[in-house]
């Protein structure tokens, strides 16, 4: 027997400023409740006025780093898409900011997977459930 998505439902918050990885991001997480973005302005309208159970920010074409500290604000588990250039740097920052996790670009096709076993830690945790020690 299948089990449900822990995806469906979800409400998910996709920002990047290259469209046909907006796209991708779409076709991918079919099930969930996703709003899309393609720039900085858009997205922290969107952080501001509703609600998210997570977020998936490019790191430099929308200057996620920017967004990074909105949605952690707000309290959205953020994961950040790096491309292939990254600087290790950066990504640190990310992490340091609050991002939960992060995924190259190259690696799009394992997003559904990546929010799955995210979601599946949250909820071991907020249950009490998720081991000490990693």
């Amino acid at each position: 027997m299948a089990t449900e998505s822990r995806l469906k439902g979800k409400r998910i918050l996709a920002v990047d400023d290259e469209e046909d990885i907006l796209e991708t991001i779409e076709d991918i997480l079919d099930e969930a409740d996703l709003d899309l973005a393609g720039d900085y302005d858009t997205a922290s309208r969107k952080i501001r006025q509703n609600r998210y159970d997570l977020a998936i920010l490019d790191i430099m074409g929308v200057n996620g780093l920017k967004l990074l500290t909105e949605t952690v604000e707000q309290v959205i588990p953020t994961v950040m898409l790096t491309a292939h250039a990254i600087k290790p740097d950066t990504l640190m920052e990310s992490i340091r900011k609050g991002a939960i996790s992060y995924l190259p670009k190259e690696a799009l096709t394992d997003l559904d997977d990546l929010l799955e076993q995210l979601l599946a830690i949250r909820s071991a945790v907020a249950g009490g459930t998720a081991p000490t020690t990693l």
